[in-house]
């Protein structure tokens, strides 16, 4: 009985830390990241590369959302959406926290540098420092575009598994770099519209609070029209064929609905719905982009 109540404790423990990583979050960056792997090479990954880059890659991101956590527990203790998480609760405490983000944070980097390659490392330890740093904690309390700018860091997950597969920088990792750059505000403005009030009460300059809802609702319409162009540009540069182009028109037809929906006949449930589309768009174009790459090939 004692063991029994031992290892529940343990297994509560470890799903604390484990919630300090955002798995939901961290999971979308991994995808991209491997599909950017794939898109790499004409043929299969091969399986150590694939493996570590993307344990790797998971480690650091992870350590980079438990630093988020900790510099906005304050934060998150306000907001309905973030008040549960691990720190705002008392479930681990701020040196554990920073401890576990540390060793994590530094397996992955350690991962990347001996058994990827250098350059992956690097490139992972600045979309650290951009998103955990840069983006946490200037740009977001500092400017309504903080999304707009700190949304470099989260498009740099397919560029990374690019490098680690082929150890350099290519035009078409930067394709998929500017998919992601472009989808990021629209994606998060869709949810700062329906979560407003609670951005205001914590004094955070997202965008509805400092230009108010319509001038975010036209925004939320001109980068989505901006997405839709961007993601044009595979086929363009023959990056990918007919299935990857027919795949995004109709995704981002839906995606475009959404956007003027919320611009003429704007409601928080639309909103969020938008916003939970959004995530499923992302994952399905890569997915298209995977499908298309071994086609043709």
């Amino acid at each position: 009985m004692a063991t029994s109540i031992a290892w529940h404790e343990t297994a509560s423990r470890i799903n604390q830390f484990y919630r300090l990583t955002k798995p939901r979050v961290v999971s979308l960056i991994v995808f991209t990241a491997v599909i950017g792997m794939f898109l790499a090479v004409p043929g299969a990954v091969p399986i150590d590369i694939l493996l570590l880059a993307t344990l790797g890659i998971a480690l650091v991101a992870g350590a980079a959302a438990a630093l988020n956590c900790l510099v906005e527990q304050k934060m998150d203790a306000v907001m309905a959406r973030t008040k549960g998480r691990p720190l705002p609760q008392g479930k681990v405490s701020v040196p554990e926290t920073l401890f576990f983000l540390l060793l994590v944070g530094g397996i992955g980097l350690f991962i990347l540098y001996y058994w990827v390659n250098e350059l992956t490392m690097w490139l992972t330890l600045g979309t650290f420092v951009g998103y955990a740093i840069i983006y946490t904690v200037i740009l977001k309390p500092l400017t309504p575009q903080n999304i707009v700018i700190g949304g470099a860091s989260g498009a740099m997950p397919p560029v990374l598994g690019w490098t680690a597969v082929t150890g350099e920088i290519a035009s078409d990792a930067l394709l998929l770099f500017l998919i992601i750059f472009a989808w990021t505000p629209p994606h998060f403005w869709a949810l700062a519209l329906y979560r407003k009030k609670e951005y205001a009460s914590i004094g955070m300059p997202m965008l509805p609070v400092t230009h108010g809802d319509q001038f975010t609702k036209l925004h939320v319409v001109l980068y989505t029209i901006i997405l839709c162009l961007v993601t044009t540009l595979p086929y363009i540069t023959q990056m990918s064929g007919l299935i990857y182009l027919v795949s995004s028109i109709l995704l981002n037809g839906v995606f475009m609905y959404y956007a003027i929906e919320i611009y003429r006949n704007y409601s928080d449930q639309l909103a969020r719905d938008a916003f939970r589309y959004s995530i499923l768009y992302l994952a399905l174009l890569f997915v298209a982009l995977l499908v298309d790459h071994y086609f043709f090939f």
